[in-house]
């Protein structure tokens, strides 16, 4: 199950380093001192991206828990 345990590191520091880029943004377009409007549209890309990044991190750590357990 090595690989698996693998797979998941993988997939969690993709989701970590999206998460890290998501913050960027996020900082970046408060920078930027955007209309209310754009901002917000903005901010729901970024919010879109965030989540898809959490729920790729939770199940790149659940590939690792069940690889470690079933190892």
């Amino acid at each position: 199950m090595g690989w698996l345990v693998l797979l998941g590191t993988a997939m969690a520091v993709v989701g970590i380093g999206l998460l890290g880029y998501c913050i960027y943004s996020a900082f970046a377009a408060k920078r930027a001192e955007l209309e209310d409007a754009v901002m917000r549209e903005r901010l729901q890309k970024i919010v879109a991206i965030n989540m898809g990044a959490l729920l790729l991190s939770v199940l790149g750590l659940m590939c690792v828990v069940l690889g470690v357990v079933l190892g």
